[in-house]
């Protein structure tokens, strides 16, 4: 057997500063994604564990946890205050956590957004469950600095899904409301100075901006624009049947 992987490397350039990724059909049938890396290609599945392992015959090893924190707290009569995570069960949770970050970076190059956002969420409830149970407060603190970088990407695949269904608004609006989560992290962190210098608020600013220039008009934002410029040119006629229109559509919705 030949183990040599040089024809595929070559077949298949690396691009330095790019993701280059693609869907392929696995050997088993099933959708896999692969990414090229300088030194080689990384493969992933396409749903489940990126690595496609099961551990401890679960889908992922967030859910053995989760399992075992059902458990945990059917012994202790519903409650499941005492259950702790070690640093070695949150260090594995985060390697895990890690994988699917590959993955959606993957998937929203592909534009598979639905894929995006199921990853990126499922990310977030890892990192919440670390924050309620680590054993060491520290420890979640350094896995949830992730967290502006996670929920950018979630509004990225949202907002690209609403803006590609020409819901421009609601873009707009999942932007504005995940700038303010981003924000509200920061001030936990009891670092609020540090919101607006973050990469993921400006990233997000500068697609808002670019969504808001390059949007339809609406025809009530028509009407406004109108009116404006009728003004500007002192037309007072046009301008007062604008007014109207704007009343008229106003009282319509």
């Amino acid at each position: 057997m030949n183990l040599d992987i040089s024809r595929y490397l070559d077949s298949w350039e690396y691009q330095p500063g790019k993701i280059v990724v693609r869907k392929i059909k696995g050997k088993d049938g099933n959708p896999k994604i692969q990414l090229r890396v300088d030194l080689g290609i990384l493969q992933m599945n396409l749903t489940g564990r990126p690595d496609g392992k099961l551990p401890f015959g679960h889908e992922t090893l967030f859910e053995h946890y989760l399992s075992r924190l059902a458990k945990y707290a059917d012994a202790q009569e519903s409650d499941p205050s005492g259950f702790k995570l070690s640093i070695e069960d949150c260090s594995k949770l985060q390697q895990e956590a890690i994988q699917f970050h590959h993955r959606y970076i993957c998937l929203f190059q592909l534009k598979d957004y639905d894929a995006v956002i199921r990853d990126t969420e499922r990310n977030l409830a890892v990192f919440d469950f670390v924050n309620q149970f680590a054993d060491s407060p520290e420890f979640a603190a350094n896995i949830g600095q992730l967290r502006p970088q996670l929920l950018m990407m979630r509004a990225r695949a949202k907002g690209s899904k609403e803006a590609e269904a020409d819901q421009h608004s609601t873009a707009i609006h999942t932007i504005e409301q995940t700038m303010e989560e981003i924000r509200a992290f920061f001030r936990e962190q009891n670092r609020p100075e540090l919101a607006d210098l973050s990469g993921e608020i400006q990233s997000l600013q500068q697609w808002s901006q670019e969504i808001r220039s390059t949007r339809p008009l609406s025809q009530r934002e028509q009407l406004e624009q109108a009116l404006q410029e009728a003004v500007r040119r002192e037309d007072y006629e046009k301008a007062a049947e604008v007014r109207d229109a704007l009343r008229n559509l106003k009282s319509v919705l």
